[in-house]
């Protein structure tokens, strides 16, 4: 029997692009939406595409998506580590 196919969830065509910034892009980012790190929409370490892309607690991801109606939207995340007491 073959062995099971790896599917490679970054070039999935329904997981959108997701990038760590750098301190200086998360800097700029933070002054030009006038926020904290804290008030980022958080995603979870655990999460698969976290792990994947090796990104850790404190960095934020930029995610974008794309839209047949808008074309390209981005959201940002800040990756937070998963509670040990779930």
């Amino acid at each position: 029997m073959a062995a099971p196919s790896r599917i490679d969830i970054l070039k999935h065509e329904l997981v959108p692009r997701h990038e760590v910034l750098t301190a200086a892009e998360k800097k700029e980012i933070l002054e030009r939406m006038n926020i904290t790190e804290k008030q980022l929409p958080k995603i979870l370490d655990s999460d698969p595409v976290i792990k994947k892309i090796e990104a850790k607690p404190g960095d934020v991801i930029k995610i974008t998506r794309k839209s047949q109606t808008s074309g390209e939207t981005v959201y940002y995340r800040l990756v937070a580590e998963k509670s040990k007491h779930h």
